[in-house]
């Protein structure tokens, strides 16, 4: 998928649910979605809340989340 959705238009009902069985796969398969959204011209949370809708299984946050003391 190589289209840029244009921004702040609305994408509701089948366009939606295109949308989210083509990025669900590419997610699955390990692309972030900060990839997905600049790729699409839309933002992290409208990937992630399409994704989230579509059901698909999110995964945590990567890397150490605590910092090496000293």
């Amino acid at each position: 998928m190589s289209r840029t959705l244009a921004r702040g238009t609305r994408v509701t009902g089948a366009e939606r649910t295109q949308l989210a069985a083509e990025l669900a796969p590419r997610y699955a398969a390990g692309e972030s979605i900060r990839d997905l959204a600049a790729e699409t011209g839309r933002s992290y949370g409208f990937i992630y809340n399409v994704l989230k809708e579509a059901g698909v299984p999110l995964r945590g946050r990567g890397g150490n989340t605590r910092r090496k003391k000293g």
